[in-house]
């Protein structure tokens, strides 16, 4: 078993717990990301795996943590150290046992040949780090940007709330790339208030700054030794070893006094190192991780390494995580890695595409039938397919020269001309030949619905990096060595997922290039073609688009519960009686048990008896403390007063501790219930709960939906184009057939005898807080306060209002039922409660009926 499967294992059992911590906030904070529903459930695994090592394991490093979960021989092999240096060993005593393993692990860390023989450089990274180092790797499309940012504001929060404990002040995070730089800017945008609590958001947006550094900056911009910075750069900016400055830029700074570029370059690299070494409590992020481990874990990997051991060294760094998509090495995984979500489980999660029997193997990719084949079926299967913008479904072919573009396009013309598809509006070459407007084109616009261009020939181009989500389908139109990972990046472009597809993707290539590409996904992933190909998921993500702003709020009275101060108190004037502080005895029973002949095996009391000890006592300071703060009072002036009252006793029974709560509440709660009805205007839908598209303006949510529900029970404005009631929002996830039925009744009624009515919307699908105030409170069994949203609501223009609810009779409520009556008969003259009632899967007989005389009569 993995480290990180033994540590899910720990993290399902601490969540199940409710998250139990020496720290309130953090539970408090992961209660309302489960409530929210922002972060995927991967972002949020993640998250958790983190914090339960950060805090309830207290972050140790990597070594530590595999010492501490794994023993014997089996911790060697975890480590991939090779079987025939420690075969036998488990046959040893336990005490010479643990010494010939400490002595292999110090061989790791300091025996060259050892190392050298066995393959084991990466593992002495990791055993040699002296600060804790993590990887949480999650797969493409799976939001590692928005989990880093998740990771930061959190920190942050739990700072603050705890200014003196081990949680970051700052952080630093390092892109392998500029391209990848860019995406990081999502930091910036991340919906923060949907990761903390409103309390803790409020001092957190409050005080964290958000730097990208400059290209040729000498300094980062930000305060040295201050705190709440977050700095995002690339991995050339900062580092000990120097980085490049171009000529032009040197000429400039020349008559400054600077006799060479490497003197520029070291002033640059001291200067910004200087900053980041003054900021305290400092947590260090690595976007794409890969790029220093996996396949690149030589001289790259020492480079940022050096720069990460520079700045440990010279201030405390709390914690240094990497995110990546690829946490395999040579086919094994990453010591480091704490957290592992792969390409099969985020298709099966709607995360990813499926590619479930669409990946297509062909002898030979260079002759025409390959090429007329991928045309054809392109043309088939995604020629009408749009996605959720609108943008049309793409190709994109992969060929190794640029020759071979031109002897392929002819064919590619010859499929086009026979569909009637003029070749010119949807064929583009992208390579390193092309206009700097195509290059333009396809690095920052390709996903602009007006962009014509349906099917791609590509030279060195469309690899990493490259985020088209309308690509459906790719095909390598070369044959490939395996030296590196072009096939596994060509192939899975297609993949990432997005709202309201059904469509699964489709890769095309040669039968040999089939084995590199199991070969590379084994060595990156750890998974297998079989694995991606037999993967199929049960969700579709949804995207609900507001079609409707400005939806008039619905004005209501409500009956409310309010606590107000009878008379103003005078904390000056607080008197404590004299107390006794003799512990109370506490009698306890204490039973011997032994174990009985029964064939079960049930446990016999053989002898009982009861024994009295003193009651639990505390530090008469520490009471002091907690008073003061509890009741807002000066923490001085309750130590005398205690002092009076406890005759100077130092010590405090927990009995006479309750009894000084009530005594002070006795003086100090002057105030009385009062109900009172008001008036509340409840907005169906708040626009800044949700996203926005910078392209279009639209505002949107995402939801998933379960396959088998989604063509009967997910219904668009596009099915319904002759009617403008309804659709505030497209589509509607109606929750059962009833409600359909309903819907669809409703409108066809409404077609033919419009009557008074201003609009119907279907409001049961749409709950949270931060999107809806169409949220009434109802008293639960379990004595708690909860939230409830109808189905419908029906506007008349005269200003009446019909809430409507459809449920089958075990699935009623009757505190819900008896709230919403209570509301009704508040609002006698505008508002009206139905409760439909359904008989299996169609609503009963009779039940529409009652809601049209409500409608044309009421």
């Amino acid at each position: 078993m993995n480290l990180y499967e033994i540590i899910k294992k720990e993290v399902t059992q601490w969540k199940k717990e409710g998250y139990k911590s020496n720290f309130e906030a953090l539970t408090e904070i992961f209660e309302y990301i489960n409530k929210e529903s922002y972060l995927r459930q991967a972002q949020i695994e993640a998250l958790e795996n983190y914090w339960y090592i950060r805090n309830i394991l207290g972050s140790p490093t990597i070594e530590e943590l595999y010492k501490k979960h794994i023993k014997g021989t089996k911790l060697l092999k975890a480590l991939g150290v090779p079987e025939n240096n420690y075969a036998g060993l488990e046959h040893l005593p336990e005490n010479i046992q643990e010494q010939a393993i400490e002595s292999i692990i110090d061989k790791i860390k300091n025996d060259n040949e050892f190392v050298k023989q066995n393959r084991l450089d990466g593992v002495r990274e990791t055993l040699t780090l002296s600060y804790p180092s993590y990887i949480l790797a999650l797969a493409m499309g799976s939001g590692k940007t928005i989990l880093i940012a998740s990771i930061i504001a959190t920190e942050f929060a739990m700072s603050l709330e705890h200014p003196d404990e081990h949680f970051i002040k700052n952080a630093l995070v390092f892109a392998p790339g500029k391209t990848i730089l860019g995406a990081l800017r999502e930091i910036s945008f991340a919906a923060y208030e949907r990761i903390l609590p409103k309390r803790l958001f409020k001092k957190f947006i409050t005080n964290v700054k958000i730097v990208y550094t400059q290209d040729n900056q000498k300094d980062i911009s930000v305060i040295k030794g201050s705190i709440f910075n977050v700095i995002v750069t690339n991995t050339e900016k900062i580092r000990i070893t120097a980085f490049s400055i171009k000529n032009s830029f040197f000429k400039d700074l020349k008559n400054l006094g600077y006799k060479s570029k490497d003197e520029l370059k070291q002033l640059y690299a001291n200067q910004r190192l200087h900053t980041l070494t003054s900021l305290p409590d400092l947590g260090i992020f690595s976007d794409e991780a890969h790029h220093t481990y996996g396949q690149k874990i030589g001289d790259e990997l020492k480079k940022i390494r050096q720069t990460i051991d520079y700045i440990a060294a010279k201030t405390n760094l709390r914690v240094v995580i990497n995110t990546t998509g690829t946490p395999y090495y040579k086919k094994k995984i990453l010591r480091d890695v704490i957290y592992w979500y792969g390409l099969a489980q985020g298709i099966k999660d709607g995360i990813l595409k499926e590619v479930s029997g669409n990946i297509k193997a062909f002898g030979e990719v260079k002759d025409d039938f390959f090429i007329q084949t991928v045309i054809e079926d392109f043309i088939k299967e995604y020629w009408n397919v749009k996605i959720f913008n609108n943008s049309k479904a793409k190709l994109a072919l992969y060929f190794p020269q640029i020759d071979y573009i031109k002897d392929a396009r002819e064919n590619i013309e010859k499929v086009l001309i026979k569909h009637n598809i003029n070749p010119s509006e949807v064929l583009l070459e992208v390579h390193s030949n092309s206009r700097p407007e195509i290059k333009d084109l396809f690095d920052n616009r390709i996903n602009d619905p007006d962009v014509p261009f349906r099917i791609f020939l590509l030279v060195n181009k469309g690899t990493e990096g490259w985020n088209c989500p309308s690509l459906f389908s790719t095909a390598l139109a070369r044959e490939l060595t395996g030296a590196n990972n072009f096939c596994l990046q060509a192939a899975s472009r297609c993949l990432r997922q997005i709202p309201n597809n059904t469509k699964k993707a489709k890769i095309y290539l040669s039968k040999r290039n089939v084995r590199i590409l199991n070969s590379q996904l084994q060595e990156t992933y750890g998974e297998t073609l079989d694995d991606i190909n037999m993967a199929s998921s049960n969700l579709i993500p949804v995207r609900l688009t507001i079609r409707k702003k400005d939806i008039q709020p619905i004005l209501i009275k409500e009956k409310i519960t309010s606590v107000i101060l009878k008379e103003s108190v005078d904390k000056t004037k607080l008197n404590l009686p004299k107390l006794d502080v003799t512990p109370q005895k506490i009698k306890v029973q204490s039973s011997t048990l032994t174990l009985s002949d029964h064939k079960d095996k049930v446990l016999n009391v053989i002898d009982e008896n009861t024994i009295e000890i003193e009651e639990p006592t505390t530090d008469i300071y520490f009471v002091a403390a907690e008073i003061a703060d509890t009741y807002r009072l000066e923490s001085l002036k309750v130590l005398k007063l205690l002092k009076v009252a406890f005759a100077d006793a130092t010590e405090i029974p927990y009995s006479v501790i309750e009894k000084l709560k009530k005594i002070i509440e006795s003086q100090l709660s002057k105030y009385e219930i009062k109900e009172e009805i008001i008036e509340r205007a409840l907005a169906l839908l708040k626009l800044e709960g949700f996203s926005i598209n910078e392209e279009t303006g639209d505002y949107y949510t995402e939801i998933k939906v379960n396959k088998t529900r989604f063509d009967n029970m997910v219904v668009g404005k596009e099915k319904y184009p002759d009617t403008e009631f309804g659709f505030h929002y497209t589509p509607y996830n109606f929750d059962s057939k009833p409600e359909k039925e309903f819907y669809n009744s409703i409108l066809l009624k409404l077609g033919e005898n419009p009557d008074d009515i201003e609009d119907i919307y279907f409001t049961g699908a749409i709950t949270s807080a931060d999107k809806t105030e169409l949220l009434f409170e109802y008293k639960g069994d379990d004595d708690k306060w909860h939230t409830y949203t109808p189905d419908f609501i029906i506007r008349k223009k005269n200003g009446k209002i019909l809430i409507v609810e459809i449920k089958g009779k075990p699935f009623r409520n009757e505190l819900i039922e008896k709230s919403m009556k209570e509301i009704e008969n508040l609002n006698k003259e505008k508002i009206k409660y139905e409760i439909l009632k359904t008989d299996k899967d169609v609503l009963a007989y009779g039940e529409l009926e009652k809601i049209f005389d409500l409608i044309y009569k009421g």
